[in-house]
């Protein structure tokens, strides 16, 4: 089960006990900030895409950023496509709305996005459609071993903090 994998995988970090996990479902944006109590934007949303080489990797973004298909093609050399539902879970691990870029099924690449940077701190999934964990932008850069920071996304509000 994916949450037991999150799980252990922040065990081994001694960080198991920041996982929040909530009785409704936060498995969409909105879901997850009035679950959480915060505004949309400071959830961290995991995408799934194709690589041009046919495998997979993730992009996590602001809640309010939406994907710019030319700055997305410039920076991956191949246009935006996201993963079929069956391919979330093979690649991941995790089944839809409960993507994170933790503990991962496959040793796929995971960028963030410079829209989640605004903020102190940001609530990625836990690997259920109920669960979440904050962490500051350092944190999910490290626990997700991210290989970078990239500007892909558009439409978030830079004034927002």
């Amino acid at each position: 089960m994916a949450s037991e994998h999150v799980r252990s995988y922040f065990q081994t970090l001694q960080y198991e006990e920041h996982i929040l996990t909530f009785s409704e479902q936060t498995a969409t944006v909105v879901q997850a900030a009035n679950a959480l109590q915060v505004i949309p934007a400071r959830i961290a949303k995991t995408l799934s895409f194709y690589a041009a080489d046919g495998t997979a990797f993730l992009v996590v973004a602001a809640g309010d950023a939406k994907i710019d298909n030319a700055a997305f093609k410039a920076a991956f050399q191949v246009k935006a496509k996201m993963l079929s539902p069956d391919d979330v879970l093979t690649y991941t691990g995790h089944p839809i709305g409960g993507v994170c870029p933790f503990a991962l099924a496959t040793n796929m690449p995971v960028f963030l996005d410079i829209s989640l940077k605004r903020f102190q701190t940001v609530f990625p999934a836990c690997g259920t459609a109920n669960s979440a964990i904050e962490l500051t932008c350092s944190e999910l850069k490290q626990f997700s071993d991210a290989k970078d920071w990239v500007n892909v996304c558009k439409a978030w509000d830079a004034e927002l903090k």
